[in-house]
């Protein structure tokens, strides 16, 4: 569970990076030890952990150690803030969307009546 929240502006420069989004998308399949996570990119394993560490800032996702081995795991929480920015973001344009049809189809009456 992050300890705060993390800000919209952190959350999508996380997933700005075509490899953190790979990254996210692995770890939707479910957790993944550092190992699992890098076998797909053809990069330094400090490289990884930087993607990692990213994504780990802004709370995107948490790792635990057990002995050798860190596994990282999606924290939902962090997902749902950024969901619920979109659907409000989706419905502030769908209701202007309606709001313009409405429009255009009372324009559309007045010159059917005017023909």
């Amino acid at each position: 569970m992050p300890k705060q929240s993390p800000s919209l502006d952190n959350l999508f420069h996380a997933l700005g990076d075509p490899t953190r989004r790979s990254i996210m998308e692995r770890l939707s399949l479910g957790p993944a030890t550092v190992g699992e996570l890098a076998g797909p990119f053809k990069m330094a394993l400090p490289s990884l952990m930087q993607h990692l560490g990213v994504l780990e800032d802004c709370f995107l996702v948490h790792s635990e150690k057990s002995g050798r081995v860190r596994t990282y795991t999606i924290t939902q929480e962090t997902l749902e803030q950024g969901e619920k920015w979109f659907a409000k973001q989706k419905n502030v344009w769908e209701t202007r969307l309606n709001q313009l049809d409405d429009y255009l189809l009372g324009l559309k009456e007045k010159q059917d009546e005017l023909n």
